[in-house]
């Protein structure tokens, strides 16, 4: 049987790290929709790679499972790549919750049951987690251990606690990092490891769009008074991505890479220090606030 290799989200990211790892493997592109993985799909088979496709919703568990049963009936799955998410400036707090939060730890779940030994996983966080206040021990054991279907009844995350879109999003990538590391556990146990990514701002089509809009100058800010002084690049993010998933990073487990040009350096301790707080309702069209960055492939509800 072949080796498979599990894309969750058919943008610029996951082809970018699918390209560095799946050569000589079956590349099982999933999207929420369909037009997406096969555009995806064409592009990756054009250079040579063996691709099916699936549609799937990551906020359900049976559309998950079924993803899980389509990759396992194609070969071992040795490699997921959890690429995909909503963006806080274009989803609502409940949306982000059901897609970022339980999404991301129902796939770790899921693909952490049938993940082949020495298998490896991956998954596309965000620095705005890195930017959220530390939460109690508490709250990040909660974020780390809760039964998956139990996630969404937390405290922390229920309507009057959670501020805005921002704030939603912000919690959910830290709990991204902090499920990574405790599935680490439980990827171990089958000789499989798990690992976390946490981009800046990355050129891809909808960051194009977001630094060519209404909040355009906010994003072009960020990026002008970070250490790096530019955007990355999805190649950028496939070369960390390969590192992780292949033997060179086997030591490498329930861990976070937080890479986004020193970005999160500068807003804590350089020049965007004290001017990127979240967002309040009258804020919204505002560029001298530092809105949420695009790293995250598509404005909508992916198969992340």
């Amino acid at each position: 049987m072949s080796a498979v290799i599990v894309v969750i989200g058919a943008g610029s990211i996951g082809q970018a790290i699918a390209r560095r790892i799946s050569a000589g493997k079956h590349v099982l592109l999933a999207d929420v929709r369909q037009e997406n993985a096969d555009a995806a799909a064409k592009v990756l088979a054009d250079a040579g790679f063996e691709v099916s496709t699936a549609v799937v919703d990551v906020s359900s568990r049976e559309s998950v499972h079924a993803l899980v049963t389509a990759a396992t009936a194609l070969g071992d799955v040795t490699g997921v790549i959890h690429a995909a998410g909503v963006s806080a400036s274009q989803a609502s707090i409940a949306q982000i919750l059901d897609v970022d939060l339980y999404g991301t730890a129902l796939v770790l779940e899921e693909f952490g049951a049938v993940i082949a030994a020495g298998g490896s996983g991956l998954v596309i966080a965000s620095q705005s987690g890195h930017r959220l206040p530390a939460l109690t021990a508490e709250d990040d054991a909660a974020l780390a251990t809760t039964p998956v279907d139990e996630l969404l009844a937390l405290e922390l995350l229920q309507p009057g606690r959670l501020r805005d879109g921002l704030h939603a999003y912000q919690v959910s990538k830290r709990a991204n990092v902090l499920r990574v590391r405790a599935e680490a556990v439980r990827w171990g146990e089958r000789g499989a490891r798990i690992n976390a990514i946490s981009p800046g701002i990355i050129i891809t089509p909808l960051a194009r769009d977001e630094l060519n809009g209404a909040n355009g100058a906010g994003y072009r800010r960020m990026i002008e008074l970070s250490p790096a002084a530019r955007a990355g690049t999805p190649d950028e993010v496939g070369t960390v991505a390969e590192l992780l998933m292949t033997e060179r990073g086997a030591f490498i487990t329930g861990s976070d890479i937080l890479m986004d040009g020193g970005g999160t350096a500068a807003f804590f301790y350089g020049t965007l220090a004290g001017q990127a707080p979240a967002p309040k309702a009258d804020d919204a069209g505002d560029p001298s606030v530092a809105i949420p960055h695009p790293a995250v492939e598509e404005p909508k509800e992916e198969s992340a």
